[in-house]
């Protein structure tokens, strides 16, 4: 893919590429039609690229998603030219779907039927399962669902999440055969399985110590700015991170810009 993301770069684009996928992103002010231009620009590019190696690029896969406020995604939407039947309300990228709020509503959703699905499923063959196998089923087929990408989950609204921690309930009530005027929380303490809430923030420490180590993509490595007092502090060697300011409280609080730093100076 080498020649193909020096053809994109020099547009100023940023892109990953995953086997045969290619995404490309970037940046736009509504008032600015210079990144629009960037990015037909760079898409004929990849045209001519394509060409030249005697290949074509399939356009019913090519899917636009336009993330922001409404309004500022209808004014883009109208400088889109040619790109604006393929704007999507929803895209789906390495399996986690992905909406122009970036509420992941409809992810939630389509992860909270694929598990009920599951456990109806297990829940038929329960009685030729010991609780040993049980819970392996559990953790393959639905915890690991619940687990998938869900440090993007940080800042949803706790309505969102409860969808999450019914399915986990439902499933430790099975293991354990807990009636459902039982209290769960002392049952998920028993199990040593966290909540929901605690999985995300989990999920995103172990990001935040791999890209303190040299262990995560360069690209969020470059998110997190060590804190270097200007004396001599007992502070000096407790690895604290700069928390950066935000514009928007609601959506820049949950950036892991933001976010990681915060949670990661709680220790």
């Amino acid at each position: 893919m080498l020649p193909l993301g020096n053809a994109i770069s020099q547009h100023n684009v940023n892109f990953h590429s995953y086997a045969d996928d290619t995404q490309l992103y970037l940046s736009v002010e509504p008032t600015n039609p210079d990144g629009l231009c960037s990015l037909t620009a760079c898409l004929t590019s990849i045209n001519q690229w394509m060409s030249k190696k005697l290949l074509k690029l399939n356009d019913d896969k090519t899917e636009v998603l336009l993330v922001g406020p409404k309004l500022k995604r209808d004014i883009i939407l109208s400088n889109l030219g040619n790109l604006a039947h393929q704007v999507k309300p929803k895209v789906t990228s390495l399996g986690v779907i992905l909406d122009a709020e970036l509420s992941f509503k409809p992810h939630i959703s389509k992860v909270t039927q694929t598990a009920y699905f599951h456990l109806r499923n297990i829940a038929k063959v329960w009685p030729f399962l010991t609780q040993q196998d049980a819970e392996k089923l559990i953790h393959a087929f639905i915890t690991s669902r619940l687990d998938y990408c869900n440090a993007l989950f940080t800042g949803l609204p706790k309505k969102h999440l409860k969808k999450l921690a019914l399915i986990q309930n439902s499933a430790a009530r099975l293991l354990t055969k807990t009636k459902k005027r039982e209290h769960i929380t002392p049952v998920l303490a028993e199990l040593h399985w966290l909540p929901i809430s605690y999985r995300i923030d989990f999920k995103v420490m172990l990001i935040t110590y791999k890209a303190l180590n040299g262990i995560a993509p360069s690209y969020i490595s470059e998110l997190l700015i060590s804190y270097q007092p200007q004396r001599k502090l007992r502070s000096s060697n407790s690895n604290l991170l700069i928390v950066p300011k935000v514009l928007h409280k609601q959506s820049g609080e949950a950036a892991f810009i933001h976010y990681a730093p915060k949670l990661w100076n709680t220790l």
